[in-house]
């Protein structure tokens, strides 16, 4: 039987956290939903959720840097659904299991932040080379490399070590 590490003894598993909580509580379920909920952000009543302030917020950064959050094409639209619908529940999931120690984690990371990945190598394909490029393409690239870097750093931690959390006794 293994034990669980403690959190404390994991110091790098509370970048991960760091992540993980962003992720669940901002970008997916606010920024992300937004792009959901308002249809054209040109035309729009504010719905409940997400407040005015962060859908103002997430406007603005697509009218000043980032048309794809502007103009949110099907395929854009396709990850965002992906975002709220796997990544949210993933992130949820995760924070408890890396507080925890949980190994059983290791095998959803490996499945997920791939999927994460080719989600952002697309988005950023499109900022650099597609139809509607990043108006600051330095700034948007540096904005989206967390959800580029994170899922390589996490595969990686999760596939060397098939006990990621634990050890034996």
């Amino acid at each position: 039987m293994n034990k669980s590490v403690p959190l404390k003894q994991r110091p790098v598993d509370y970048i991960y956290l760091v992540f993980f909580f962003i992720n669940l509580f901002f970008i997916t379920y606010i920024v992300d939903l937004e792009q959901l909920v308002v249809g054209d952000p040109a035309n729009f009543e504010y719905p409940i959720w997400p407040f005015p302030f962060f859908i103002d917020m997430v406007h603005w950064w697509g009218r000043t840097f980032d048309p794809l959050q502007w103009y949110r094409p099907v395929w854009w639209k396709t990850t965002i659904w992906l975002d709220v619908l796997i990544f949210g529940p993933y992130y949820a999931v995760a924070i408890y299991a890396f507080i925890k120690g949980k190994d059983w984690i290791r095998i959803p990371t490996i499945i997920v932040m791939p999927i994460l990945f080719t989600n952002v190598t697309i988005i950023c394909s499109e900022e650099i080379w597609g139809p509607t490029p990043a108006l600051n393409l330095p700034l948007v690239l540096m904005a989206n490399a967390p959800w580029f870097f994170f899922p390589v750093f996490l595969v990686w931690k999760m596939w060397k070590n098939h006990n990621p959390f634990t050890k034996a006794q």
